[in-house]
């Protein structure tokens, strides 16, 4: 393959190819795909910048993650991050992505208490943000607030297994579904799309589980650490193109080194300006 081939943007494909991968990916589209087995792919973002970069190397799904909490503000946890804040996050992708699924999640505090609350805030990142779906770390208990928010007329992401909102009680991040509890994670995933939830987002659930939970439920679901069973996986694009400098989950594979690219780049900027040959006559009107 050419470097050209390889850089070259994402292209909408015509005939059969343009029926497995839409104009615009919708929530249909990705039931379609695990109907026919077929697999898609799922990248965090949370500017337009990078959504549009996304978006044409042909991702399908855009989540705008609560992550922006640790990888944008630096803080060590999701729990922080506020609705105003993810909000502008997620009107940024949702501006730049013209193809991808958006899909926002509502951040800690904002839907747990009451499904009305959890209606009024998917409401606003529907109509203030622009998203195409809301994304819920949920189980069997909080399926009313799916329930409501399905009703509505949003459509919702359902995340089961490890759910970073409830570290504290959860232990910290530890797999999920081991042993006696691999049951509580299927009786919730049943419990979630019978709430309507149209997708199943598993995280650090072991490889079987997964199998056997995509298996349980006939919505598609997507991975991250959970083994390739699942219809799509996802990640976080800081960690997966090495911008991240952190360790990194085991379930990370790293496609890029960002970080260093990046370091070298400014190492040479910087040494330019000091040695007085930046701006050029080129650079100069």
């Amino acid at each position: 393959m050419s470097n050209e081939e390889h850089t070259a943007p994402y292209r909408a494909p015509t005939g059969e190819a343009a029926r497995l991968s839409p104009r615009r990916v919708r929530t249909h589209h990705l039931q379609r795909f695990k109907d026919e087995g077929q697999r898609f792919a799922m990248l965090t973002a949370y500017d337009a910048m990078m959504a549009r970069v996304f978006d044409e190397a042909g991702i399908e799904v855009l989540l705008v993650g609560d992550s922006a909490a640790n990888v944008m503000q630096g803080s060590s946890s999701t729990l922080s991050i506020t609705v105003n804040e993810l909000l502008v996050y997620a009107r940024s992708v949702a501006n730049g992505a013209d193809r991808a699924l958006v899909v926002a999640d509502l951040p800690f505090g904002s839907y747990q208490a009451t499904p009305e609350q959890a209606v009024h805030t998917a409401v606003r990142f529907m109509k203030e943000a622009g998203v195409h779906a809301v994304k819920m770390e949920a189980h069997a208990g909080t399926a009313p607030q799916v329930k409501a928010v399905v009703e509505a007329g949003i459509p919702v992401m359902a995340h089961t297994g490890f759910t970073p909102q409830s570290e504290h009680q959860l232990g910290g991040f530890r797999v999920q579904g081991r042993g006696d509890q691999a049951h509580k994670v299927i009786d919730d995933a049943l419990a979630l799309e019978e709430a309507g939830a149209f997708c199943l987002l598993a995280e650090m659930i072991p490889a079987e589980l997964m199998a056997e939970l995509d298996s349980a439920v006939s919505i598609p679901t997507i991975g991250i650490g959970a083994g390739t069973a699942a219809t799509g996986q996802v990640l976080v694009w800081q960690d997966m193109l090495g911008l991240n400098d952190g360790r990194l989950p085991r379930f990370v594979k790293q496609y890029a080194d960002l970080r260093g690219v990046i370091t070298q780049a400014v190492q040479s900027y910087r040494a330019d300006v000091v040695a007085g040959t930046f701006p050029g006559q080129e650079h100069t009107f």
